[in-house]
């Protein structure tokens, strides 16, 4: 946030860390309790709630949250520019042993952010390109995508995300952890796409970085009056479909 970001996102499980023997062990130390209006209020989100309101941004980091219902779910929770804190999304399509630990989202979320819409994914989210067009399909203009990519999975991970920024004619914000013991090591090469999926910038494999873009409206407005996927998507989930023996 010193160097003048409006919103800042970290990546998946960022405040308990991406470590499931962990999270399967202490529920009580890792995760997040939200309140009934999904407000968050824990002592480990003080410094983030400091700079958010000192420097008027909002932050994006991910979280394990128990919500009052007792489902407990992979989060992304939002720090606002007065600090308040909020489970504003709960991922959606759980990767592996997640769905050990983890209960399911039950709908999408955009932020809104003075005339900004930005769609909400997180990690694996992103790798069914209805998640990224439904977001798109609510008028985003961005795509906030918290992560935690294992090491080996760099082809998928460098393919996903600038695929559904091209899908959609939209920014994506690609936020991976890096680095760790085997088997929970990331392969970071967090990443800013632009609406046609080329990099504005782009971390390194290893090691921790920090990466700030400028997401340009005019550069969304002709990449949209350009290139008409989102114009021409189909009303229905596809065209109908035959088949013919070969």
């Amino acid at each position: 946030m010193d160097l003048g970001a409006r919103v800042v996102v970290l990546p998946e499980l960022f405040l308990p860390a991406y470590h499931p023997p962990t999270l399967a062990a202490d529920p009580a130390g890792t995760d997040l309790v939200a309140a009934d209006d999904g407000t968050v209020d824990d002592a480990r989100l003080d410094p983030l709630r400091a700079v958010a309101r000192d420097r008027a941004a909002v932050a994006v980091v991910g979280a394990a949250v128990r919500h009052p219902d007792g489902r407990r779910a992979i989060s992304a929770v939002v720090v606002d520019r007065t600090g308040v804190a909020r489970a504003a999304y709960d991922k959606q399509q759980l990767w592996g042993d997640e769905r050990e630990l983890f209960q399911p989202g039950r709908r999408g979320a955009t932020l809104l952010l003075d005339d900004w819409r930005l769609g909400l994914g997180i990690c694996y989210d992103g790798c069914f390109p209805e998640h990224g067009r439904a977001a798109a399909a609510d008028g985003a203009h961005g795509y906030l995508c918290p992560s935690g990519y294992l090491a080996g999975s760099e082809h998928r991970r460098d393919l996903y995300y600038p695929a559904r920024a091209l899908d959609n004619t939209m920014f994506v914000v690609f936020a991976n952890a890096v680095d760790g013991a085997a088997p929970w090591r990331f392969n970071g090469g967090a990443a800013v796409y632009d609406p046609q999926g080329r990099p504005l910038a782009r971390g390194a494999d290893t090691g921790e970085d920090v990466l700030v873009a400028v997401l340009d409206p005019a550069e969304l407005a002709a990449t949209r009056a350009a290139h008409f996927m989102l114009a021409d998507r189909p009303a229905g989930p596809g065209s109908a479909r035959g088949s013919l023996r070969a």
